[in-house]
């Protein structure tokens, strides 16, 4: 239990300030490694780690792109998103540790028999074999980190920043680029391109601006409002992206602006966006990240083992969170 609420807070603050696949990237080697010292199934731990991620992207302005995208339009401050969601995702994530918790919990027992001991017998030298490589990761790493906070003042996209710290660390780390390609995680990568195929494909036939059009005419008061954005951006985005959709949204939530007040709706918006990833193994690209490096050291995690665990968290966490929403501004 100590090992799943460590990772549990430790991603999903790391995720309030860094994009979420940065986060998991970052954290996951490092969890499988424990779990492989303490000799237990790391299945419970790498969906905790997921939905933390997700659940703390929520928390900030910049911790997930829908909510970039929503203080931009709206004018909502950082300070704003931390008075309206911060609490909201506080609340969701001790939800979520003691659901997988109550879920995992025979399992859980059986580790913590076993942590204690795996973790004083963990040793440096053990896990980091090239120290040399090991400084230079770091620095690199570190770079890219406080680039990317910058990013917006530096005047240049994350992409961008990513690839030339992957190239620089290629190249002072003296490693064969085709020793490096071998780990690229080719089967994640085409799988991002055939589902943004997909969702380009929605987008341009108009369904998302249909949907949004839709959840605008069933809207009559600010409490159906919060109620109905938040849950139908949740259930969209976990099986399509919820940039395009929330792009779709902003300018609907905007027109309400004559008959509502829109503020509420704007967390409500976030929340579904940005929970709804929780919902499937699709639904966020951290998700696929987490479960593609997972096959690659023989975990499988299958579309229905998460989907079993993934659509409660969400219903959990968006159910709360639009009752927070609705008590405070319904």
């Amino acid at each position: 239990m100590k090992v799943l609420l460590f990772f549990s807070i430790v991603t999903a603050l790391v995720s309030a300030f860094l994009d979420n696949v940065t986060t998991v990237l970052l954290l996951t080697p490092m969890l499988l490694y424990i779990t492989r010292q303490m000799k237990v199934n790391p299945v419970p731990y790498l969906l905790a780690e997921i939905f933390a991620s997700n659940i703390g992207g929520t928390a900030t302005l910049i911790g997930d792109p829908p909510n970039i995208m929503i203080g931009s339009a709206a004018k909502l401050s950082f300070n704003e998103f931390i008075k309206n969601m911060t609490p909201i995702a506080f609340v969701d994530l001790i939800l979520m540790i003691g659901l997988v918790y109550v879920l995992y919990r025979k399992q859980l027992k059986k580790a913590r028999e076993t942590v204690s001991l795996a973790i004083m017998n963990l040793r440096e030298e053990d896990a980091i074999r090239d120290k040399k490589l090991f400084r230079r990761s770091i620095i690199v790493i570190s770079l890219v980190m406080l680039s990317f906070f910058l990013h917006d003042t530096l005047g240049v996209e994350p992409a961008v920043i990513a690839l030339a710290g992957a190239s620089l660390l290629l190249l002072w780390s003296g490693y064969s680029p085709e020793k490096a390609l071998e780990k690229v995680e080719w089967a994640t990568l085409f799988f991002f391109g055939g589902l943004f195929i997909i969702v380009g494909s929605l987008e341009e036939t108009g369904f998302i601006a249909q949907v949004g059009e839709w959840i605008v005419r069933q809207i009559h008061n600010e409490t159906e409002a919060i109620l109905l954005i938040s849950w139908l951006s949740a259930l969209l985005s976990a099986v399509i992206d919820n940039i395009p959709f929330t792009a779709t949204m902003i300018p609907l939530i905007k027109s309400m602006g004559s008959t509502l007040n829109t503020y509420p709706l704007w967390w409500a918006l976030s929340l579904g966006a940005c929970l709804g990833g929780n919902g499937t193994a699709i639904g966020a690209s951290a998700n696929i990240v987490v479960l593609g490096i997972a096959y690659r050291e023989g975990i499988r995690i299958t579309f229905k083992d998460f989907l079993k665990v993934g659509f409660i968290v969400m219903m959990l966490t968006v159910g709360v969170g639009s009752l927070i929403l609705i008590l405070r501004y319904g």
